[in-house]
């Protein structure tokens, strides 16, 4: 049977992938959540451990409301009034008000004039790219750019792709002048925070490099900025990369799956160019939105940054903590605001050892090895949230302390 051979294939791949030890292995699965007390944040029980708890510092839900009551409930009151599930794509029947209304504020929020929500920001991308890219577009790329980015440049129709060394804003300058009379179009793409590092772009300075070769393209040069890890947690207000550098992308992309708590991704740009996704965009078209229930809690949470803006600095204060602990323990890290905290260790074994270590000492945290970052860059990426109390950043110090 055909699927026999594929299998044996996959297998001996899966097998490889074991024998390098890039394999991802067992997921862990959460079993329960006991909620903060006592001084402590949140903790997490795991399938097969039993009763232990664990501190959670691999999440990306920075300011940790997904176990807001108002959140729960925002949820709960849509959900029975529209249903869990939206029924269908949004042209078709599938369009409610939460989504509207979450739009709209998302619109607000980041100073555009619309909003289109996707299921993912990761689909977010891909969308974009494969939309406002043409045959006669060159895409050009940071070298350390999420996934999302570079499989959306492979997917995008193009005349090329050129990749510039990670931040290295003269690189981006010369690509763009040896470039003119090359392609009708340009599409500079940056994430706004990097995932792995949690440094972040200047997209100030990219934005004007972006403005001065402009009027040589015919369709000009168009800056997209992925600022899924930003949005939410970075910057006093939370607008992330945009309000720390103070520039403006024109097509801007963020997740509701991160700092806001909830899930799905969304674009936030001009109106007509929101109003020609909604026409061509594919994985919006031919996609369900996110349900009801999942936009009116989103909302919520925006709601709550606005009125709870003292989250976004006890995550700045709890972050320092966890950042300069690192660095009194003599270990190597990145400097920076963002909760995103590498520990790099630059060697793979080492690092898979930590990575066992704290779990066998109740932290749950995630390891990167090559190829994910490049050779002599493998790392650990720490995670802090708004949920974490100083105890809770004590604590997993503690634990590292113990490490040898």
């Amino acid at each position: 049977m055909p699927l026999a051979k594929l299998t044996r294939d996959l297998e001996s791949q899966l097998a490889e992938l074991e024998r390098a030890g890039t394999a991802k292995g067992r997921e862990s699965i959460v079993a329960a959540v006991k909620p903060a007390s006592g001084g402590r944040g949140p903790r997490f029980i795991l399938e097969g451990e039993g009763a232990r708890e664990f501190i959670r510092m691999n999440s990306n839900s920075y300011l940790g409301l997904s176990f807001r009551p108002e959140l729960l409930e925002a949820e709960e009151r849509a959900a029975r009034a529209f249903g869990v599930g939206p029924g269908a794509v949004r042209f078709i029947s599938g369009t409610y008000a939460a989504h509207v209304r979450l739009e709209r504020a998302l619109a607000e929020f980041h100073g555009r004039e619309a909003a289109q929500l996707m299921g993912a920001a990761y689909t977010a991308v891909i969308g974009v790219l494969a939309s406002l890219s043409t045959p006669e577009t060159l895409l050009v790329s940071d070298e350390l750019n999420h996934n999302c980015i570079v499989n959306g440049m492979k997917l995008a129709p193009s005349k090329g792709r050129k990749v510039y060394p990670h931040l290295d804003l003269e690189k981006l300058e010369s690509l763009l002048a040896d470039s003119v009379d090359q392609a009708q179009g340009i599409i500079v793409i940056t994430d706004g925070v990097f995932s792995m590092r949690g440094d972040h772009a200047p997209v100030d300075r990219i934005a004007r490099i972006c403005e001065k070769f402009d009027a040589r393209f015919p369709r000009g040069v168009l800056l997209l900025v992925d600022d899924s890890h930003g949005v939410g947690a970075f910057g006093d207000t939370g607008r992330g990369t945009e309000e720390v550098t103070g520039g403006r992308a024109d097509v801007l992309v963020g997740t509701l799956g991160k700092a806001f708590g909830v899930n799905g991704g969304y674009i936030v740009t001009s109106a007509p160019l929101v109003r020609y996704l909604r026409e061509k965009n594919p994985l919006y078209i031919y996609s369900n939105p996110i349900a009801p229930g999942e936009a009116a809690a989103a909302l919520e949470s925006i709601q709550i940054l606005r009125r709870d803006p003292g989250m976004l600095a006890h995550l700045r204060q709890t972050t320092k903590r966890f950042r300069d602990g690192l660095v009194k323990l003599g270990f190597e890290t990145i400097p920076g605001q963002h909760p995103v905290v590498p520990l790099l260790v630059r060697d793979t074994d080492r690092t898979r050892a930590l990575v066992a270590f704290l779990r066998q000492n109740g932290v749950l945290a995630t390891g990167l090895n090559h190829p994910v970052v490049p050779k002599g860059e493998q790392l650990i990426r720490f995670q802090v949230n708004a949920s974490h109390t100083e105890a809770d950043i004590d604590e997993v110090l503690g634990v590292l302390s113990r490490f040898r």
